[in-house]
């Protein structure tokens, strides 16, 4: 068995030698207790008769590397966000790197702020969710040789950029063709705000559905609890008020459902719903919320994938990659009433 550059045996080593994962030898030496006895004996002795040791300091002077990657966020407390975060920091730590949490609050100056001080030296590279930077000024990254990779791109991005996003399109269209295959015709929409790159790919699915059936009104929303109460205030004050709504995200979708009710309107029977995300709050909402699921974790830990093979100078052969939807079948969607 080969030793690191500077001699030092290294974490992916004791876990060939033992037979287990990166991410076990890690558990192992942090202390965790959600392995074996018998496994962390074995990683026990094995790093015993190497001499390993997980001195993160001295492994990333010796090779030029932090261990650290930076995780600009807009707010960590949304269940949005921290699925995403979660899938990121799972993956580096099977790799025995840590994460490094900015939250930007959405503040487009904070943001740059907090990616200089990324790219100076405190970190190997950057995982940028929802970034409110435009493509040319991340290309300026790129051009100074930090290395990143953006989750969920808030704007079309420049192809030299690399993304992960799920595939918005493909998921509205099913939202549509489920309630269409219900038998309604008249469908509205509660958008996320108009020029998005997640609005606009979700707006494509909707009408391409909506090619056979009645148009009904969009109204443009915020992605807030708020935004879906608003909107359908002012669906359900229409002459002929639709009888399905696809909300472009969970939580539109679940104020979408409180209005409804202070309303009198009956869930599904009088008005079906559908979302998008396919958040916690989803299967725990009355009725329990039908919407399209978004691989939020797997976003994360594909990020990362693809930022460790950017930092390794390895050929990727997509720089843009879309993990798909599926629709996931509750009880707040039945056929129309008659």
């Amino acid at each position: 068995m080969s030793e690191g550059a500077n001699g030092r045996v290294t974490i992916r080593e004791i876990a060939e030698l033992a037979g287990v994962s990166i991410a076990t030898v890690s558990r192992v030496v942090n202390g965790r207790e959600d392995v074996s006895a018998e496994t962390r004996e074995l990683v026990h002795r094995i790093v015993r008769e190497r001499g390993y040791t997980a001195n993160r300091s001295a492994r990333g002077l010796s090779g030029g590397r932090t261990g650290l990657i930076g995780a600009t966020v807009p707010m960590v407390h949304y269940p949005y966000f921290s699925q995403l975060v979660g899938g990121a920091a799972e993956a580096l730590y099977e790799q025995d790197m840590r994460l490094v949490l900015c939250p930007t609050m959405h503040e487009h100056e904070r943001e740059v702020s907090l990616l200089e001080r990324l790219m100076h030296g405190t970190t190997d590279g950057a995982v940028i969710i929802l970034p409110e930077e435009s493509s040319e000024e991340l290309e300026r990254l790129l051009n100074h040789g930090y290395r990143f990779v953006v989750v969920d791109p808030l704007l079309p991005l420049n192809e030299r950029i690399p993304a992960v996003s799920a595939a918005h399109t493909a998921g509205a269209d099913q939202a549509m063709k489920h309630l269409l295959s219900l038998g309604h015709t008249r469908i509205a929409a509660i958008t996320g705000p108009l020029g998005m790159k997640a609005t606009e790919d979700r707006r494509r699915g909707y009408y391409a559905a909506l090619a056979a059936a009645g148009i009904m009104p969009e109204i443009e929303g915020n992605f807030e609890i708020s935004g879906g109460v608003s909107a359908t205030e002012q669906l359900l004050d229409l002459p002929e008020p639709p009888t399905a709504i696809f909300a472009f995200n969970d939580n539109m979708a679940i104020g979408a459902m409180q209005t409804a009710r202070a309303r009198g309107v009956r869930l599904p029977e009088d008005l079906s719903i559908v979302g998008f995300d396919d958040l916690e709050e989803a299967a725990i909402v009355t009725p329990a919320l039908t919407t399209i699921r978004q691989p939020l974790a797997e976003m994360g830990r594909i990020a990362v994938s693809l930022l460790m093979r950017l930092l390794d100078n390895q050929r990727l052969e997509a720089l843009h990659v879309e993990l798909g939807t599926r629709l996931v079948v509750r009880e707040s969607a039945a056929p129309p009433r008659r």
